[in-house]
């Protein structure tokens, strides 16, 4: 019989890429957008920023609705609304500059649950040994959905106008909410076609297989271990979805690549391949180690650091080059560490609060919200007043090494919260 948790990691991953295409569609969309309704360039920001807004004023409630009442009808949900919202989108465009900066808010709220549902989901269905290539493989959805949506969305551009790009995608997520209910469980015992083997495996080998305790958000903000966290969520994120908004702009406006020609699509496809198959290949090499007997934190630690750092060197250098195929190739490597990292923070919070994972995904990942807020209005202000990438990448560059290194000095593998 075909594991229920394999076939929960194969929906939740599909889950993670219809919410990238859903987020990274606007990035393409909003070129022809931009020229059509005469936006600014700090007007592009601020909707840019407008979803993370929504983002993180859900994120930590989905994390404790999941670990309380189950993360199959919070992501289920969550899903339904940002699909309807994202066909409600070109609606809102052709109705001004403030409607789809609150249509954006509104398909954020919806993609704010998330993350902290299929991590307490995992939490609760996939055995230790297994959870940071499972983590690693859904991670990988984001690579996938960003492909998918800067691809797709110029195909569909170029073949039938940019509002489409919001009404296929849309629909798309409402046929996924159709098969996820039917096929899928928050709790194993819940299963209806789970084995009795498999079960009593996961059972025993899961992180939790209880409900959340209540945690004092006190002891949450004063916790150096999940703050540590916090750091390295804030800086990967600030880079994350900076460049997720602005890559197509980048090699459009600077790079002087065409949004319809065939370079744009290799620029968009080799470095988002390479990280897929850097996320896979660092999961399971860092389970290897934890098999092998190095102590998690130290796996942890390690492989953050080289993720982190890295990708560090790499953005820094970037506008430094003028060569496009040096400039790919920094971003390629930049890809490749990052996937080094899939062992370090983000699988670190089912270590320090197995029952309360969804939770501190969502806290830390709330936290994490504000540098796509922050991240996307600097960086359109700066390309209006300056022009300068040169800023924007080393800004980021620089909030991964501050971020890299309080999560060297403060992590920890060690249970913080029951």
């Amino acid at each position: 019989m075909f594991p229920q948790r394999i076939n929960l990691i194969l929906y939740s991953t599909l889950a993670v890429i219809i919410c990238y295409i859903d987020r990274v569609n606007i990035s393409v969309a909003i070129i022809p957008m931009q020229d059509q309704f005469g936006w600014s360039d700090s007007q592009v920001g601020f909707i840019f920023s407008s979803f993370y807004i929504g983002y993180m004023l859900t994120m930590a409630l989905g994390g404790y609705l999941s670990d309380k009442f189950g993360g199959k009808l919070v992501l289920g949900f969550g899903v339904v609304l940002w699909s309807i919202f994202t066909i409600l989108t070109p609606l809102a465009a052709h109705n001004g500059f403030f409607a789809l900066f609150f249509m954006r808010i509104l398909v954020g709220l919806g993609e704010g649950v998330t993350f902290p549902a299929w991590q307490s989901l995992y939490a609760r269905w996939i055995p230790f040994k297994e959870r940071t290539r499972a983590i690693a493989f859904t991670n990988s959805g984001i690579s996938i959905g960003t492909i998918i949506g800067y691809i797709g969305t110029q195909m569909i551009i170029i073949a039938m106008g940019w509002e489409w790009a919001f009404y296929i995608f849309g629909i798309v997520g409402l046929i996924w909410f159709v098969f996820w209910y039917r096929d899928v469980s928050s709790f194993p015992s819940g299963h209806k076609r789970i084995s009795s083997e498999e079960l009593d495996y996961i059972l025993k080998n899961a992180p939790s297989s209880e409900p959340i305790k209540k945690i004092p958000i006190k002891d949450l903000l004063l916790n150096k271990p999940f703050l540590a966290i916090v750091a390295a969520t804030f800086s990967n994120n600030w880079s994350l979805f900076v460049f997720l908004s602005f890559l197509p702009k980048f090699i459009d406006n600077e790079l002087g690549i065409d949004l319809e020609s065939r370079a744009f699509v290799m620029l968009i496809i080799i470095p988002s391949i390479i990280s897929v198959l850097a996320l896979n290949v660092g999961g399971y090499l860092a389970d290897r180690m934890i098999k092998s007997g190095i102590r998690v934190i130290k796996v942890r630690k390690i492989v953050n650091s080289i993720g982190f750092f890295g990708s560090a060197v790499c953005l820094f250098m970037v506008p430094l080059f003028e060569s496009i195929f040096i400039i790919i190739l920094l971003i390629c490597i930049t890809n490749l560490f990052s996937g080094a990292a899939a062992g370090g923070f983000g699988v670190n919070h089912a270590d320090i609060g197995p029952n309360s994972t969804g939770t501190l995904v969502g806290v830390a990942s709330t936290f994490g919200m504000i540098a796509g807020v922050i991240g996307n209005a600097v960086s359109g202000l700066i390309l209006e007043i300056t022009n300068s990438w040169t800023l924007i990448f080393h800004i980021a560059a620089s909030l991964i090494v501050v971020g890299g290194l309080i999560y060297l000095l403060f992590a920890s593998d060690q249970k913080q919260f029951d």
